[in-house]
């Protein structure tokens, strides 16, 4: 039973979260699309939330720190290509859909949980993240690409971390300095 305060950690969170944190654009979104995109906001917050208490609760340390791990890189390379990017939103209010943040958390999230803990809480997480992507793309926030690479962004960033498959894959990252700059390069054994 293990998995029982996430469940409902889960449930609590989606339940109180605070609606979207930004206000609407001047596009206009049906009924429909604005009740998608604000769970879609709402889940963003709940998911990483409960996740990290249901973690706190089990004082599991090392899943503590795979999860901040996952985080940052996750948030930090949605970021850097948001801004390097600079792709013009379906419904045009900025320059950042690529890729999807909403996404990349999601599925960070969701990849941790299944990793971490098993398919009884990778399932309904991969599903709610699912819903996520596709939110995104429904309510005009991102194009489907955007979600992918999202995805892609965060589901790699919680394999890289989260144990047993660095440790199975013997994973090895290192860093390169070179003129003007660094790079980070990684290896695996299959």
């Amino acid at each position: 039973m293990k998995q029982l305060p996430f469940i409902l950690l889960w449930l609590l969170a989606v339940a109180i979260a605070s609606p979207p944190l930004h206000a609407e654009e001047d596009f206009y979104r049906t009924p429909a699309q604005k009740g998608v995109k604000t769970s879609t906001d709402v889940l963003l917050v709940a998911m990483p939330v409960a996740t990290l208490a249901g973690v706190l609760i089990d004082q599991d340390w090392q899943g503590l720190k795979q999860g901040a791990f996952t985080a940052v890189t996750t948030v930090g390379a949605t970021y850097i290509l948001k801004y390097a990017v600079r792709e013009e939103r379906p419904d045009h209010s900025n320059r950042h859909s690529f890729p999807s943040g909403h996404t990349s958390t999601t599925f960070a999230t969701a990849t941790f949980l299944q990793r971490r803990y098993g398919w009884k809480l990778g399932v309904p997480a991969y599903a709610l993240a699912s819903y996520v992507g596709w939110g995104r793309v429904f309510s005009k926030r991102h194009h489907w690409w955007d979600v992918v690479a999202g995805a892609a962004i965060g589901a790699g960033s919680a394999l890289i971390y989260t144990r047993p498959f660095a440790q199975k894959h013997e994973l090895e990252l290192n860093a390169c300095p070179s003129d003007g700059g660094c790079c980070i390069s990684a290896s695996l054994s299959f």
